[in-house]
């Protein structure tokens, strides 16, 4: 427990100096575990099944709490593009990769048999969700046309692909002789099981939690822990994908009204972070640092192929049927923010524990290349959406406030911004919506608890609460602007009145 919390304080400490490098903060956590390992402090830990069983409790919690942020309606516009990418773009980025791990390794006298090939490719497909989430989310980062549900959707939901794809090349490479007809059956019983379990789980955990009474607040977090591990591994034992079942009830529970959303929602987020840190660390300590050297050109020579080659290219092929809807800057900014991270050195245990990996290579092939992902991408997500001019200004919330779900109210965050209310303008000038108040006005750094006489100035956030009913009617503050000009020049007019009555107006 000593040495634990220690590296848990340790990498909270390397997680904060992470901003000043511009570098994902779960790239920190690995190089951390890497520090305490057996090359670094000397903690020797080689325990590849719990790593593997810590990893699938942590994945499961990561993708429910990725669903659970994710807005249906935002995914709606990108939703066949991501589910394309999501299946397509792995079949595709691990057949295009495993050639180049196939050619590289004979030139460089590895002799890699390709079907071994295909399998390293296969673990290293999918884009890391826990990293994607992070990455963006970290860095407040605003994207155009859609390009941020769309790259959380493809993360979220392309694990399950990954993963049958590394099960099926591990029994193909054990002797198993899977065929064709064997993979697709297991591709559909996967993806369907798994989806239908998902929303039936997701609308049934969403009706247990607003249904039932525990009467204590705090117990509803472990009820929906229990309720996640369930969905995981019910769906698992009817023989569909624990991963995408997890991802998509946490889509259907997050669009939905949930008691004690807030609640549940703080609770998640800590829990989801715990569970990265946790998983990284231990990914980091599994690892030897010195054994890194020995593939260290396969692992660069791979890496670049995988960030400048096979992903661009199983992207654009991916959306090729969709033709102009993506521009072609926005398909580079896809293609390049493919990161890898925990969930490929996670199923790079699978052909460790199979016997197929007895020295270490596939896992240490991996495990070097997310390090180089996480380093060359990880690193310009921002810079590079800047140089495609995909990004965009990500507006900036004035409260974090929220109701709780028994108030029938919504609150609405408004901007005054220049071409609006002018300065000066009184609040009790401004037409609002029938039954709307303003709670606060944030100026600055400053909170101000506003009265009709409260001035408006340019720049000022204000926190509307409006009756339920009228919560998707945007409040058009800035409507009665004119109104504020007339005012003006009518109090204007009298002034100068007063000044004589001779003179002309």
């Amino acid at each position: 427990m000593l040495v634990g919390s220690i590296i848990l304080f340790v990498s909270i400490l390397a997680g904060k100096a992470s901003s000043r490098f511009g570098a994902p903060m779960l790239l920190f956590f690995l190089l951390v575990g890497m520090a305490f390992g057996t090359d670094g402090v000397g903690i020797e830990f080689d325990n590849f099944a719990a790593v593997q069983f810590v990893g699938m409790v942590a994945l499961s919690i990561i993708l429910f709490s990725g669903g659970m942020d994710t807005s249906f309606e935002d995914v709606r516009p990108v939703l066949r593009e991501g589910l394309v990418l999501a299946t397509a773009g792995v079949v595709f980025t691990a057949a295009l990769t495993g050639t180049v791990i196939y050619y590289v390794g004979a030139w460089l006298g590895l002799n890699i048999p390709f079907s071994m090939a295909l399998l390293i490719a296969a673990v290293m497909s999918s884009t890391d969700s826990a990293t994607v989430f992070a990455t963006l989310r970290s860095k407040r980062l605003g994207l155009k046309e859609n390009l941020r549900p769309l790259l959380e959707l493809e993360s979220g939901s392309n694990d399950p692909m990954a993963y049958i794809l590394t099960v099926v090349l591990i029994q193909f490479n054990k002797g198993g002789g899977a065929v064709d007809g064997e993979v697709v059956v297991t591709f559909l019983q996967q993806m369907g099981i798994g989806a239908i379990a998902g929303y039936l789980l997701g609308r049934g955990a969403t009706y247990v939690i607003n249904r039932i009474n525990v009467g204590n607040k705090s117990l509803y977090s472990v009820l929906l822990l229990s309720l996640i591990f369930f969905t995981s591994s019910f769906t698992d034992l009817l023989g569909g994908n624990g991963y995408l079942a997890v991802y998509i009830a946490g889509i259907v529970m997050g669009n939905h009204r949930l008691s004690h959303k807030r609640t549940l929602a703080t609770f998640l987020d800590g829990v989801t972070w715990l569970m990265q840190i946790v998983m990284f660390l231990m990914l980091g300590l599994l690892v030897n640092p010195h054994e890194l050297i020995d593939i260290a050109w396969v692992g660069v020579l791979v890496g670049v192929a995988m960030i400048f080659v096979t992903r661009p290219m199983a992207v654009w092929m991916s959306l090729l049927p969709f033709g102009a809807k993506l521009s072609p800057k926005a398909r580079h900014y896809v293609s390049w923010v493919g990161l890898r991270g925990a969930a490929p050195i996670l199923f790079a245990t699978y052909p460790k524990l199979a016997g197929l990996d007895p020295d270490n290579t596939i896992f240490n092939i991996v495990f070097f290349i997310t390090i180089f992902s996480l380093v060359v991408q990880g690193t310009t997500v921002s810079s590079m959406a800047r140089v495609l001019d995909v990004a965009d200004k990500s507006p900036e919330k004035g409260f974090d406030i929220d109701l709780p779900d028994e108030v029938k109210a919504a609150l609405t965050e408004v901007d005054i911004i220049e071409g609006g209310a002018r300065d000066g303008a009184l609040l009790k000038d401004v037409k609002l919506p029938e039954k709307t108040l303003v709670m606060m006005i944030r100026r600055g750094d400053r909170y101000i608890v506003p009265n009709g006489g409260t001035t408006l100035h340019r720049g000022d956030k204000l926190l509307l609460i409006s009756e339920e009913v009228q919560a998707n009617e945007a409040p058009e503050i800035e409507s009665r602007d004119h109104i504020v000009m007339w005012d003006s020049l009518r109090r204007f007019i009298l002034s100068y009145r007063s000044r004589g009555e001779d003179k002309e107006q």
